[in-house]
């Protein structure tokens, strides 16, 4: 305390040096954390000068949060009157309040904490979701940890520090001199909001080096500040943030890029991606039921990782089935995998197209479907308004199947995030049964949700206990449920005529060194055909997420007009073909072992893919396949932005059928159909 008195003494001498203990108090606790979370990430940060600044930067932040948390204090301390210090009323309430703000700032550190365990980062994007779905998440929270215990164990720490905090004198050193005239309180606070206000202004996590650990980045932010960021930049303008190439040159590459699969451009002059796909031999018209499995990382399949035993039935279908053994998921939400599952759309930057306006009648998978007569329906165990599925979904020609339209008796098992897997499966089973009896093929995109922290699941299914044996337990019981799914649905008359997709939406983690860990986005895609429509084998070809709904039409041998941005992997060869890959911010896209990455503001980096070990070494040059890889992001971008990614319109389909009976009047009426509706993005270059 001798040495803290002389140092503090002249600034706490006022009514206003309230605000100096808070944000000491606030820098000490995300300090101290940020020591913690490096402690918890040793085996993946380097112990080197850039961790040193990480702590720097993180200081920096920590400071710019503390001074805007700050405000709502100052601005009390300096409305209050001068002769209230002097009550003791005034001290209890202060030491009262002092409590409350401490148990705030603890809770806040828990939760970071608890965060990072789940997710290896800082509060984020999906942080900012969770704030948004609340039911979901503090239902989650409460299944998966002793939040009594906690909040006991909590009140129990900001206790003790509160009594030490007290302890230092320094809050009696206040108390004791807290007297000022009102207008150097004003003063100070005009000074403070001043100097917080030029702190908002000028800093910004973009500032940040590019640190070569991405875990040092993550490091040097503070959770609050980037949950905050995360909040405003939902929705990041490609064209402002990003780099650009003039947009007659960028559709110009994007449709070179598209006809490689054979397709043909109807317009190869418009801003469009809309050509004609011809399958070559006679069209198949089965029924396809999609399981999209939550968090279903490749390594968690024995076929890729032989110390695995969670997947049996899994391991016993691939070798029936047609593999794609080189398969990237386009994120690391499941809201991503959707998108690039249903849309074939490259990640723009921001939030998911499933959670942003004006997402109504696009072109998706299920629109394809339709054109053929096909019954299509979004199948999910939860409750569909979570990230707006529902909505996506319902507006995009689907019909909806989720926890609310189904009966309490359909459901034997749930927790917070919906009914188990065992359960929807047999919804799907009943669908396909109902869909089968109208005489009309279905297309079903089923979303699980048992592979999600509590990890919860029926007792006495699988030989792993539910809960206490973690994602381990959650990856093996889904597994048994598809091999439910497949015995079960064996026994249907539709079975036969039935092809089956199990893909994952994302990996269950996506953390790693490099600014994008090419390998945590590598996800298994397994097309079974019991009825022999495919024959099995496995695809050794570059692919991702958008690639599927191209291959498996190519697969049936379809002809239809598209607007994906996928290609038939199939189709093209080893040199042209690519992966997506990306997060909020950066978007990567991956071509012969060189991976390039587009970053705010403007920036670009090039890196070289180990495909063996997945790490990636920076290349100093500029490489031609960056134009390549913005104009794909730029255009599909511009096309969603511009409403020109909709589903096909009756005067498209109609030229399309004449088309197909090759009259010169069907070609000539659907191009000037396109050129009228062309855009000239003029107001956007």
């Amino acid at each position: 305390m001798t040495t803290l008195r002389p140092l503090f003494s002249g600034l706490l001498r006022r009514q206003t040096g309230g605000t100096l203990l808070f944000v000491l108090v606030f820098i000490g606790l995300a300090q101290g954390l940020r020591l913690a979370l490096i402690y918890k990430a040793s085996a993946n940060v380097t112990w080197d000068a850039s961790l040193l600044a990480a702590l720097s930067w993180g200081l920096l932040f920590d400071l710019g949060t503390a001074a805007f948390f700050s405000i709502p204090l100052t601005f009390i301390l300096t409305v209050l009157p001068n002769r209230w210090f002097a009550k003791p009323w005034m001290r209890m309430v202060m030491n009262l309040g002092g409590f409350v703000i401490l148990f705030v700032l603890l809770f806040g550190v828990l939760s970071e904490w608890i965060f990072w365990d789940e997710f290896e980062a800082r509060f984020n994007f999906i942080a900012v979701d969770y704030l948004v779905y609340t039911t979901e998440v503090i239902g989650n929270i409460r299944e998966s940890y002793p939040l009594p215990q906690l909040i006991m164990a909590l009140f129990a720490v900001t206790l003790v520090v509160h009594l030490a905090i007290f302890g230092s004198g320094l809050p009696r050193l206040w108390f004791q001199s807290a007297a000022e005239p009102l207008k150097q309180r004003v003063t100070f606070s005009a000074a403070w909001l001043t100097i917080t206000l030029l702190i908002g202004l000028f800093l910004n996590e973009r500032m940040l080096p590019e640190f070569t650990n991405n875990f040092h980045r993550e490091i040097a932010k503070n959770g609050i500040w980037s949950l905050v960021a995360a909040f405003r930049n939902n929705e990041l303008d490609y064209r402002q943030f990003y780099s650009t190439i003039e947009s007659e040159k960028a559709f110009t590459l994007l449709h070179r890029e598209l006809s490689q699969d054979g397709s043909r451009m109807i317009n190869p002059t418009a801003h469009d991606t809309l050509r004609q796909v011809s399958g070559q031999g006679e069209e198949m018209h089965p029924n396809v039921i999609q399981i999209t499995v939550e968090s279903l990382s490749a390594s968690f399949l024995g076929s890729y990782n032989p110390q695995s035993s969670l997947t049996p039935n899994l391991d016993a279908l691939s070798s029936q089935s047609l593999v794609f053994d080189n398969l990237y998921a386009t994120g690391t939400r499941t809201d991503r995998g959707m998108e690039a599952l249903a849309l074939s759309l490259p990640p723009t930057p921001g939030r998911s197209l499933i959670k942003r306006p004006k997402n109504e009648h696009l072109f998706t998978m299920g629109s394809v479907f339709r054109a053929k007569d096909y019954d299509t329906a979004f199948i999910y165990g939860g409750y569909g308004y979570f990230d707006n599925m529902n909505y996506f979904f319902g507006n995009n020609g689907y019909r909806v199947v989720d926890r609310n339209s189904v009966g309490k008796d359909d459901v034997t098992f749930a927790n917070s995030w919906g009914a188990c897997d065992g359960d929807l499966f047999q919804w799907t089973l009943r669908e396909a049964d109902a869909s089968f009896a109208s005489g009309k093929p279905f297309h079903y995109f089923v979303m699980t949700t048992s592979n999600h922290r509590p990890y919860t699941f029926p007792d006495g299914k699988i030989d792993l206990p539910s809960k206490t044996s973690g994602r381990s337990g959650a990856v093996k019981y889904t597994d048994y449920a598809i091999g439910q799914l497949i015995r079960e649905a064996s026994t249907r008359p539709w079975f036969k005529n039935t092809i089956f997709v199990i893909v994952g939406d994302h990996c269950a983690s996506s953390a790693g060194k490099s600014e994008l860990p090419v390998k945590s986005y590598h996800i298994p895609m397994i097309i079974y055909a019991p009825g022999g429509q495919i024959a099995p084998g496995h695809v050794k070809t570059l692919a991702s997420q958008i690639d599927y709904a191209p291959t498996l039409f190519g697969l049936l041998n379809w002809t239809y007009l598209s607007r994906f941005f996928g290609h038939d992997v199939l189709k093209v060869g080893g040199t042209e073909a690519h992966a997506f890959v990306g997060n909020y911010q950066k978007l990567g896209h991956l071509e012969q072992n060189v991976f390039t990455i587009l970053k705010p503001i403007r920036k670009q980096a090039s890196y070289r893919h180990d495909p063996e070990t997945g790490s990636l070494t920076a290349l100093p040059e500029k490489l031609a396949g960056i134009e390549e890889t913005v104009s794909y992001y730029q255009t599909a971008s511009d096309v969603y932005r511009e409403g020109i990614y909709q589903e096909v319109s009756a005067v498209e389909n109609l030229a399309y059928q004449r088309q197909i009976a090759n009259t010169a009047q069907a070609t000539n009426e659907l191009v000037d159909h396109l050129v009228k509706k062309r855009p000239t993005f003029e107001h956007l270059e």
